[in-house]
């Protein structure tokens, strides 16, 4: 059975962007999100973040980066980053303003605040579908590295998801048989669109 996934983090683009990317080009059917106010990408300093709007092209960012401080952002891997990422889609895009239509059916998160924000936001939406959606977060640090090892990580889980008959019947079972082999704790539940 195929499905349709959607990766979400916070504001920065890079777990779930790493992630949209790794299962694009595994022939995944699979959107990334936002959650922030706006798109935050580090700065010359911790106070000093470089700050665009949703919906900002990504290749607008990188030259706007690559303008200010070419170095800087080569070194810490986000024009790199940002490069990736308009090879998977022209800008990032908010999940409050575009996920509401009910086209996915499995979303994942690599903060546990996001995976908050969506649970509650998918129970507090009316549920005229009646159609089920897992969510599931997958605890990434937010660094080059480590997003991608979630996007593999991620991968493996879809593939699994992918092969069960029914994920509502074994999706304990796939999350106890990940955990085991990862020794990575998951959170997850079941909402409705």
């Amino acid at each position: 059975m195929k499905f349709r996934y959607a990766m979400v983090c916070s504001s920065n683009q890079n777990r779930s962007m790493e992630a949209h990317f790794l299962l694009k080009k595994h022939g995944f059917e699979v959107c990334s999100y936002g959650t922030g106010a706006h798109v935050k990408l580090p700065g010359p300093s911790l106070r000093e973040p470089n700050v665009y709007d949703f919906g900002t092209p990504y290749k607008l960012m990188h030259d706007d980066l690559r303008s200010k401080n070419p170095d800087l952002y080569r070194r810490n891997g986000i024009l790199p980053m940002l490069k990736r990422n308009s090879t998977v889609k022209p800008a990032p895009q908010r999940w409050q303003e575009n996920a509401a239509d009910g086209s996915f059916d499995v979303v994942f998160t690599f903060e546990e605040k996001v995976f908050d924000m969506v649970v509650e936001d998918l129970h507090t939406r009316d549920h005229v579908l009646m159609k089920t959606v897992l969510v599931i977060n997958l605890e990434v640090k937010d660094n080059h590295d480590e997003a991608a090892v979630g996007a593999r990580l991620t991968l493996d889980l879809c593939q699994q998801i992918e092969a069960a008959k029914s994920w509502e019947e074994s999706v304990d079972d796939i999350i106890a048989g990940f955990e085991k082999q990862h020794r990575r704790k998951l959170m997850f539940s079941v909402s409705f669109y």
